[in-house]
């Protein structure tokens, strides 16, 4: 659905019916990951998006790599290459060193300068320079999410022949993008400008949080915009005055990433607080109609850190495999656990789906 302000899409993706949100073959947990340098980062969130299933079948098809015209570069490609051999290697961990030779590559580098100068001055996570990455420099898993994402949808926008159209689009079925909706007051003449963003995650401020739940109602609770102005267009303005902001859910994506922002006000001292999350949540509240009906998600994944400080520490993540158990994955180590070992967790990203 396109609202009032919002942009078309530039290709319509796959549609809704065809996406398959449940695995579509069942298989043992893949191999871990060797840790090559200070890859901890990388392969946690390798891992979540293996253990996406409507991703994983979409690239086990090998539907991308069979249409796919670009030349050099193409993180879909080396998504599908790295997935499968995750997946069906009999090995007990393999090395992702395709993916680590991405993080050299200037194509990856230019997706990363582009996407990340916008966020500068939102993000939560300082463990680095922005966007960029390297083998043996700690990096921030949250960030790597961004702009593999961004890399992924840039190569399913680009990169289908002539030949795919005939068949159906190469989707972009990871986390496609959706949109925030976002009602700009002016506090002078009570004038309400309606806003529309994208976004692949919902970033939450978690400092005097006790749980997703209360993080999420301060995300879409009205604030007054303090020291920033806006040019209202009401008859009675025309002048650049004070405004509120109020930030909802537009339209419910079928993945959702939720990043528990630990870095306090842009420092690197960690807010190392437990934040409650469910293994099922309503996202109903949080939207732009609240009064619908549930719009219910599954945790499928989480992402921890540990350490004292943003600047170093260690990622480790806890992913639901396709058999329906969840199992802790720690670079090479693929151990089985319960939910409750996987809901008592310092998490800092949160992989729900519908």
């Amino acid at each position: 659905v396109i609202g009032k302000g919002m942009t078309p899409p530039q290709k319509i993706p796959l549609a809704p019916e065809k996406i398959c949100m449940d695995w579509q073959q069942k298989r043992r947990p893949g191999a871990g990951l060797y840790n090559l340098g200070s890859t901890c980062y990388l392969n946690v969130i390798l891992q979540c998006l293996t253990y996406t299933p409507p991703l994983a079948n979409y690239l086990l098809s090998r539907h991308h790599s069979q249409f796919c015209c670009r030349q050099g570069f193409c993180m879909m490609c080396v998504m599908e290459a790295h997935v499968r051999k995750v997946l069906c290697s009999s090995a007990s961990a393999i090395r992702p060193k395709a993916v680590i030779r991405v993080l050299k590559c200037k194509q990856l580098q230019v997706l990363q300068q582009d996407f990340f100068s916008s966020l500068i001055g939102e993000l939560l996570t300082p463990f680095l320079v922005l966007g960029e990455f390297k083998p043996d420099v700690p990096g921030d898993a949250y960030e790597f999410l961004c702009c593999t994402l961004n890399a992924m949808q840039t190569a399913c926008l680009s990169g289908s022949s002539k030949k795919s159209h005939k068949h159906k689009l190469t989707p972009s079925i990871n986390f496609p993008q959706h949109f925030y909706f976002l009602p700009v007051t002016c506090l002078r003449c009570k004038t309400v400008n309606d806003i529309f963003k994208t976004f692949w995650d919902i970033l939450l401020k978690i400092k005097g949080a006790s749980s997703l739940t209360t993080a999420l109602e301060d995300f879409v609770r009205p604030k007054e915009m303090d020291g920033q102005i806006s040019l209202c267009l009401g008859s009675r303005c025309m002048k650049e005055v004070a405004v509120t902001e109020m930030v909802t859910v537009h339209q419910a994506p079928r993945v959702l990433a939720v990043c528990l922002g630990r870095a306090e006000d842009g420092t690197n001292r960690k807010l190392s607080q437990v934040v409650e999350y469910p293994e099922h949540l309503d996202l109903r509240p949080y939207m732009s109609d609240p009064a619908g009906e549930s719009v219910l998600y599954s945790l499928y994944a989480v992402v921890v850190h540990t350490g004292h400080t943003c600047l170093g520490g260690h990622f480790f993540c806890y992913i639901k495999a396709s058999d329906g158990q969840w199992y802790k994955m720690n670079d090479v180590s693929v151990d089985s656990c319960d939910i409750h070992t996987v809901l008592g967790q310092q998490a800092y990203l949160l992989f729900y789906a519908r």
